[in-house]
């Protein structure tokens, strides 16, 4: 059973909009919960909204967010995101596929690089998303 031990949370991060850690550790697994570019005030990297409500989004700033969120959050878990082995990534549209894998090769390669799922889903929880990322992380030095 998990323990409150086993919870990664960030004080200083955007905190869970429901009862989740950021992350939890179980053994040398740590799994990162869904992560979008939400900020600790709650506003979205990439997304401008213009003083006449328009609403522009931009998958590739979202994206770097979202993988520089979860590094944070790694971070706090003593890990870095070379201790990535698996990636799950929910995009709100394909048409974002190939910025969104624009950025993600700079963070990750394919040879020694996590496995990956990309999924399009209809909607993420907020309509400044375009995209939320759930990864799962090794710690070799916990196998031990």
């Amino acid at each position: 059973m998990a323990s409150a031990d086993d919870a990664i949370i960030l004080a200083d991060h955007a905190q869970a909009l429901g009862g989740y850690p950021h992350a939890r550790r179980a053994g040398p697994f740590v799994t990162v919960c869904g992560t979008s570019c939400r900020r600790a005030d709650n506003s979205h990297a990439g997304v401008v909204i213009h003083p006449d409500g328009r609403v522009e989004k931009d998958i590739r700033e979202q994206t770097r967010a979202v993988i520089l969120n979860i590094e944070r959050i790694l971070n706090a878990a003593g890990l870095s995101l070379d201790h990535v082995i698996d990636v799950t990534s929910y995009l709100v549209s394909m048409d974002d596929f190939a910025g969104y894998n624009e950025v993600y090769n700079a963070f990750f390669a394919g040879p020694t690089g996590p496995t990956r799922t990309t999924v399009a889903v209809a909607e993420l929880p907020h309509p400044n998303l375009l995209i939320e990322l759930k990864v799962l992380a090794y710690d070799p030095e916990r196998a031990r």
